[in-house]
């Protein structure tokens, strides 16, 4: 059996080539990431198989739009996610998905999702670890935010609390979360 190596850049060198268009870096892109984006947009979405063409409409959105990936903004991987978790919301906002969300198969059944879901997710990047560090208020609005694809108003009506409230919980724990990633 011939052993597999995993090739590894350092995340600058891995930026440039992607900005040459290099698709090798493409796919040293979506070997390092592609399992933390896939568990983000699976604890959004839900369904395996809405998760897969997430993944996928996520990367071509990726490779499309790097040339506006701005690194004085922010790591490499917080761009993504955001791309990830963004095109996870706009899929679960659309008539498509909430049209055949209405009538479940038996295997979307959340029995199956518990057991499915434990496969794939942020925890493996250490994400989830950094988000319990926040204290419960915040790490709350987090979690429906970013893990569950809550809007501000939603969470505000979900959790029968004001909106500027959500919207300060949220600020204060950015703030930590960019304390803790520096």
């Amino acid at each position: 059996m011939t052993p597999v190596f995993k090739i590894t850049v350092s995340e600058e060198d891995l930026i440039r080539r992607l900005r040459e268009q290099d698709e090798s870096a493409m796919t040293l892109l979506y070997d390092n990431y592609a399992a933390a984006l896939y568990g983000v947009i699976l604890r959004i979405v839900k369904k395996e198989e809405v998760a897969e063409d997430v993944m996928q409409e996520t990367f071509v959105k990726i490779w499309s739009s790097f040339a506006q990936y701005q690194e004085d903004k922010g790591r490499l991987f917080t761009w993504m996610i955001n791309i990830a978790r963004n095109s996870s919301i706009d899929k679960i906002r659309s008539r498509e998905y909430r049209v055949s969300s209405k009538t479940n198969a038996i295997e979307d059944s959340p029995v199956n999702h518990l057991q499915s879901s434990y496969n794939i997710v942020p925890e493996h990047v250490g994400i989830k670890e950094i988000v319990d560090k926040l204290n419960p208020d915040q790490k709350k609005i987090i979690d429906m935010m970013y893990f569950d694809g809550y809007s501000q108003s939603e969470i505000s009506e979900e959790l029968d609390i004001p909106l500027g409230t959500v919207k300060t919980r949220a600020r204060a724990a950015m703030k930590v979360l960019t304390k803790l990633l520096s």
